[in-house]
């Protein structure tokens, strides 16, 4: 039992681990897609600016989610994958401008910094729902033999070992 335990901790590690460089990443993306739009082509069009690099970052998200952070897990055929994927992104988009719109509204948070602290925060709650909406819904499938990849590649050691001593 301790050792379940144990593996299900470090695999819950692992996976945050992948998807906080991810996200990382993604932010990266995003945020230099959008500058790199406003200063040049689309110096006026600073929504679409937004849209775009949202976009771009979000599908760089799925490809690095599907095929780094989770790829231990069964795939759902990609169409269903990739609508809960940008189904979840939606929810998470409209908790951190809940966020935002609280803190400027309620909290009367006003200030460009008052205003990226919440922005922060909001992008972190929404952050906290996507890493357990993608465990829980997008990548929800069990592990391959119930396993995480390490455990794969042990009990592959092993056989190999036995064939290699018989």
């Amino acid at each position: 039992m301790r050792t379940r335990l144990i593996d299900a901790f470090h695999r819950l590690w692992r996976e945050l681990a992948k998807f906080g460089v991810i996200g990382a990443i993604s932010f990266v993306i995003d945020l230099g897609g959008y500058n790199l739009l406003i200063a040049g082509p689309m110096a006026h069009k600073v929504t679409t600016a937004k849209i775009i690099s949202g976009a771009v970052a979000t599908a760089f998200a799925w490809v690095g989610n599907r095929f780094w952070t989770f790829r231990h897990r069964h795939n759902r055929p990609v169409h269903h994958e990739v609508f809960l994927f940008f189904a979840v992104n939606g929810v998470a988009l409209a908790i951190s401008a809940a966020w935002v719109a609280f803190a400027h509204y309620v909290l009367h948070a006003h200030g460009t910094l008052m205003l990226n602290v919440h922005a922060f925060i909001g992008i972190g709650l929404g952050t906290i729902f996507r890493f357990w909406a993608y465990r829980n819904v997008v990548f929800a499938n069990e592990d391959v033999d119930g396993d995480g990849p390490e455990a794969v590649q042990e009990r592959d050691s092993e056989r190999n070992s036995a064939n290699t001593a018989g």
